[in-house]
């Protein structure tokens, strides 16, 4: 206040307002409101004025306020739009507060019950050792690599657990069910149906908010009779050759990338013949417990050859 007497006093004194606003460092405006103060109230206008809003957000008449507590407690089972409702038939004259307002009242006073959201934890399913082919299938996503037109390219890949063919590699621009189906139906229809398939717990394989983790893509499985199998979410090596082979793409596919999602999958292709028929396949170096069928005594673990 001391700052705006003077410079009240100076400004009575004759000095210029653009002058007097630059030595104070305040804003032209803010001199002519504070001479206006002044005017208009005298000295007592200089004080320092209340910052308080004039009015807030959600905030109702004492009246009100209570009503809606009261007709909630008299109807437990009302949530706010009910409530609203029934107070513009009790009270048509009185202004009809919003449902948000409604409900900001009654969690205020402790009258709302949240829903807990219930997320499906992945822990991972028991894992086969497959000998025969189409006995285990592995599908997967390698990670998003950036084509030469700067858009992203989502390979969806699939894989023979026991023989380690190739059975599809997708250039895909999304991880959308929709094109996950239309994937995995083609190579059905050409590679017959396998008795398993083994992937990890993200989407859409697997999805947090339903139940067991089913998604559609996996619900289709099921009921073609195809059982499912989950890794540990952070154990990627529980499908370590899958994973192997996503290297080995990366590497010969990926660098460089090719210049659009049209011309990609023809790299793709290439990449199938050769790694299908050409390249050798090494054999893991630890052996590999084959699960015995049920009721049979277990076997002593036998190495896996590969292919």
């Amino acid at each position: 206040m001391d700052e705006r007497v003077k410079f009240i006093a100076r400004m009575l004194d004759g000095e210029p307002m653009a002058r007097l606003c630059e030595e104070f460092s305040i804003s032209r405006k803010t001199g002519y409101k504070i001479l206006k103060r002044y005017r208009d109230c005298g000295v007592e206008g200089l004080t320092d004025r209340s910052r308080r809003p004039y009015r807030h957000a959600n905030q109702l008449p004492v009246q009100i306020e209570t009503l809606i507590v009261r007709l909630k407690r008299e109807k437990p089972a009302w949530g706010a739009p009910k409530i609203r409702e029934r107070l513009a038939r009790l009270y048509p004259d009185v202004h009809r507060p919003a449902i948000s307002t409604v409900h900001a009242v009654l969690d205020r006073h402790g009258l709302v019950k949240r829903r807990k959201i219930r997320r499906h934890r992945a822990r991972g399913t028991p894992l086969s050792m497959a000998r025969q082919p189409n006995d285990l299938w592995c599908a997967d996503y390698k990670g998003e690599f950036m084509l030469a037109d700067r858009r992203y390219c989502y390979p969806l890949t699939i894989t023979d657990f026991a023989s380690r063919y190739l059975l599809a590699c997708e250039a895909l621009h999304s991880t959308k069910e929709a094109y996950a189906f239309s994937v995995f139906e083609s190579v059905f229809k050409e590679f017959g149906l396998p008795s398993a398939i083994r992937t990890d717990n993200g989407v859409p394989f697997a999805s947090p908010h339903a139940l067991f983790g089913l998604s559609r893509l996996s619900v289709w499985w099921l009921r073609l009779g195809i059982e499912i199998e989950r890794i540990k979410p952070g154990h990627p090596q529980q499908n370590g050759r899958h994973e192997r082979m996503h290297l080995t793409l990366k590497i010969e596919t990926t660098r460089p990338a090719a210049p659009d999602l049209l011309q990609q999958p023809a790299s793709f292709d290439d990449f199938i013949g050769c790694y299908n028929a050409e390249r050798p396949h090494q054999r893991s170096s630890a052996p590999h417990r084959v699960p015995p069928p049920r009721g049979a005594p277990r076997q002593a673990p036998t190495p896996d050859r590969g292919a």
